[in-house]
């Protein structure tokens, strides 16, 4: 799977991003969500999600809230600055909410379209403590209740195929077929086999068949 950009940079991306949802929402009395929003509609989003050096390490997350309040047009004085900001559960949601931006190559538009920054919250207590892989996994699956659309599901319903005749002309188990249509398994880890025989099954290219930017099919 393509990265988002070079992993050089992501130590800092995840502290920056950190530390800007801490200072955002705990001296700054934003919300969690308010403040993703301006920083999706001040154009910062996009420029850290693609790993401007300048956005994502080139600045303190502090300087970051700073820049994205004055883009919006906003007019506020700024509480001091903070020494550290690892502890709090706001730190940890903009922390790894940057690793899973850089991991999946989504837009920050399109992660907070699907998901809320308060739901990002809410898992903190169980989640903090774990792989961040496994943030990743959790969040795609939660995408994949909210039956947001896959690439493979759009491709079998354009086909007209149950998802049991797909598992069986394919040769794919159907739990396995159904977990990768959810996202509650990442279809960009499955062998090239299955990828193959399901793309053989429905016409197209195995890539027409990845999400090497979770994107989600119209």
């Amino acid at each position: 799977m393509t990265r988002a950009y070079a992993e050089t940079y992501l130590n800092d991306a995840m502290h920056n991003l950190g530390e800007a949802f801490d200072y955002a929402v705990n001296s700054c009395n934003f919300t969690a969500d308010g403040f993703m929003e301006l920083f999706i509609a001040s154009g910062f989003a996009d420029r850290f999600g693609k790993g401007n050096p300048k956005v994502v390490s080139g600045m303190s997350g502090t300087e970051l809230v700073m820049e994205v309040v004055e883009k919006s047009g906003m007019v506020r004085e700024f509480p001091a600055v903070q020494i550290e900001y690892d502890c709090s559960a706001e730190y940890w949601c903009g922390w790894i909410l940057a690793y899973y931006q850089w991991f999946t190559a989504r837009s920050f538009r399109d992660i907070h379209a699907c998901v809320t920054m308060q739901e990002v919250l809410k898992l903190y207590p169980v989640m903090h403590e774990a792989a961040e892989e496994k943030f990743v996994d959790t969040v795609n699956a939660i995408i994949g209740r909210k039956n947001i659309q896959t690439k493979l599901q759009w491709q079998r319903k354009q086909c007209g195929y149950s998802q049991r005749e797909l598992a069986d002309k394919s040769g794919v188990n159907l739990r396995t077929l159904q977990q990768y249509e959810s996202g509650a398994k990442d279809i960009n880890k499955a062998s090239a086999q299955t990828i193959v025989a399901l793309a053989n099954v429905l016409g197209c290219k195995a890539e027409d068949l990845l999400q090497p930017n979770n994107e989600i099919a119209e």
